[in-house]
């Protein structure tokens, strides 16, 4: 099951560095492996802002 839908998920971008996201769906977030930040994702919607974001 995936967190957002896959459609979404093709033109969603990292708020900081705009390069693609992809899920991390054990820990219910999308990751940016450009910048090492991780954004929340709660009810399906993600939570793209910087200030939420966590270091991974």
């Amino acid at each position: 099951m995936s967190l957002v839908d896959p459609e979404l998920l093709k033109i969603l971008a990292c708020p900081a560095c705009k390069k693609p996201l992809e899920e991390r769906e054990a820990r219910k977030q999308l990751a940016c492996r450009a910048c090492a930040k991780a954004y929340p994702v709660d009810d399906g919607i993600p939570i793209l802002l910087v200030d939420r974001a966590v270091a991974i």
